[in-house]
């Protein structure tokens, strides 16, 4: 095997470096114009193209392949020694793989470069470390960009079980949990607050009927798949329209709620109803530290959420400005509430033709402050992208990845195969459909936005 190697090395050194084999079989320097000539090159006894360098005292004591190793130009048998060797390091990075290879008595023409070459695309490597795919961060949806009443557009999710005590007994008293359900208005970032019993349908349509009463009637209803959102579409009857799906239909307007679905694992797209519920658990623990009680009951778990509300609503939307001349803090309780500041002080001077007219200016004059500052300030701040900034290949279909699951360690990720693709309005693919074998041989397929997947393999590779 030694011999063989040896003869396919200097078949490969004859293919590359004839010039500089011709010169030093007839006593003459490599020419100059040579890409090795830094290496100082000299044949061996067996006619092989070996490193010159500058430690040549070093040779008795580490032995001639470590100190003059084999040049092998950047060919297929250079690829299939990295290959070799990147294995025997069990798929570490790019100083193993190189060591490894110089240490064995190879010096590989512009290994850097082709070591990570290799690197990046081993299967293997890009399932235990290769990174999620993402692309570039979509336009903003119609619904957060037009002007209207508050809570017309909304979306809602529900967060943390607290304990109540709900009724005493004997021996102390009975607790049982209490949930959160948070609508938040896309346009205004308005946030309301109800509390639920239990996560059943019948309690999030209880909830969803209370604000409907409160703030009027919604059009789209933006949630994730919860089991309980899915069970409630069903049983009031509300169109469930899936977001990957490509075609909504016309018979889905004028027909009371449309709600819509983000795909599963992507919260990233519900950041404007999932980012208030970690305010809100911050504004609770505030409250929760300055009361002195010993426990919740129902009654002061509202109580406290309805305070929670009120302090997230009176957030700035954009930066407080320093400017004398505009002393108004843009918020969404301006528009929810119709209320700046303190109460007034009731005008008792006035008729009561005059308070209509007064009060219904005073409305008017905040809700028109509220819309030119949004539209001014608030939109101009939603202009620039955070992250995901440049655009990315699309994942195609049959390409082979790697799909997160967070219940069990990396290395146990199922691998499956794109069956299809879910472009958004753009044309870039955001979404898309795996289709894994599990452990029973049994076929399952999920829809995944493509920020939960590891490219291991593409159709075009």
């Amino acid at each position: 095997m030694k011999a063989a190697e040896d003869l396919l090395i200097a078949k490969v050194q004859e293919e590359f470096y004839s010039k500089e084999i011709q010169a030093l079989n007839g006593g003459k320097c490599v020419p100059k114009d040579s890409h090795i000539l830094s290496l100082s090159p000299y044949l061996d006894e067996k006619g092989l193209l070996r490193l010159g360098g500058r430690m040549r005292q070093l040779r008795s004591k580490v032995g001639l392949e470590s100190v003059n190793p084999v040049i092998i130009p950047k060919c297929h048998i250079a690829r299939l020694l990295i290959h070799h060797y990147h294995e025997q390091t069990f798929h570490q990075g790019r100083h193993f793989t190189e060591g490894l290879l110089r240490s064995n008595g190879f010096w590989i023409v512009g290994a850097k470069r082709l070591v990570s070459s290799m690197i990046s695309k081993c299967v293997v490597c890009r399932k235990l470390r290769g990174p999620f795919m993402h692309q570039r961060m979509a336009d903003l949806p119609k619904e957060r960009l037009n002007p209207g009443p508050p809570f017309t557009s909304v979306g809602v999710d529900v967060f943390s079980p607290w304990e109540v005590v709900t009724r005493k007994t004997r021996g102390g008293s009975a607790n049982s949990k209490r949930w959160v359900v948070m609508f938040t208005c896309m346009t205004t970032r308005a946030t309301h607050i109800e509390v639920i019993e239990d996560m059943s349908a019948s309690c999030f349509i209880n909830a969803l009927t209370r604000l409907i009463a409160l703030r009027g009637p919604i059009k789209p209803l933006w949630s994730d798949r919860g089991t309980n959102f899915i069970g409630a579409a069903s049983l009031i009857k509300a169109h469930v329209i899936h977001v990957e799906d490509s075609v909504f239909g016309s018979h889905l307007k004028c027909r009371g709620i449309v709600w819509r679905f983000n795909s599963p694992h992507s919260s990233h797209m519900s950041g404007i109803w999932e980012r208030p519920i970690g305010i809100a658990r911050r504004i609770l623990k505030g409250i929760l530290v300055n009361r002195n009680f010993k426990q919740l009951t129902h009654e002061v778990l509202c109580t406290f959420m309805h305070e929670v509300a009120a302090v997230m609503n009176s957030r700035p939307l954009v930066a407080v400005e320093n400017d004398p001349q505009d002393p108004l803090v843009l918020s969404p309780g301006i528009l929810v509430t119709q209320k700046q500041g303190d109460p007034l002080e009731p005008a008792s001077n006035l008729s009561l033709k005059e308070m209509y007219t007064a009060q219904w200016k005073q409305v008017q004059i905040l809700s028109d402050i509220f819309w030119k500052q949004w539209k001014s300030r608030y939109l101009d701040s939603l202009q620039s992208r955070r992250k995901w900034k440049t655009e990315q290949p699309s994942p195609q279909i049959n390409d082979l990845v790697l799909m997160k699951d967070a219940n069990v360690a990396r290395g146990d990720w199922p691998v499956g195969i794109i069956t299809k693709l879910f472009p958004s309005d753009d044309g870039k693919v955001r979404k898309c459909e795996v289709r894994i074998v599990n452990s029973n041989s049994e076929r399952s397929v999920y829809t995944r936005p493509i920020t939960e997947l590891v490219m291991l393999l593409s159709e075009d590779a």
